[in-house]
């Protein structure tokens, strides 16, 4: 499988256990708990995955930045944050960090 995608379902999957950190309430609930630590070791295990074949910097700051956007976008919808210009912002230049070290 193509690294890159890896990359990508294990960003995703960071987005998942990022989340579960709210639903498990300080890892006080059980299910949302064990959701969390199977993604979270999910995550890194894919990640650890890609990073035999792409850059450390590159494959780390990619997962990172799909994590950190799709959590914030998710938690507008679950958690009803707020949307205002600054945090569109932010979000817009994660994605641009992540496409420029993608192409880089």
């Amino acid at each position: 499988m193509n690294p890159w995608v890896i990359v990508v379902i294990a960003g995703l999957m960071e987005t998942g256990w990022a989340l579960g950190l709210k639903y498990s309430e300080g890892f006080t609930r059980l299910v949302p708990s064990v959701v969390t630590i199977v993604l979270a070791l999910g995550s890194f295990y894919l990640l650890s995955v890609a990073m035999k074949s792409l850059p450390v910097g590159t494959a780390y700051a990619v997962w990172v930045g799909i994590g950190a956007v799709g959590t914030a976008i998710a938690a507008v919808f679950l958690f009803q944050e707020p949307v205002n210009l600054m945090r569109v912002m932010g979000v817009l230049l994660i994605l641009a960090g992540i496409a420029a070290l993608k192409f880089a």
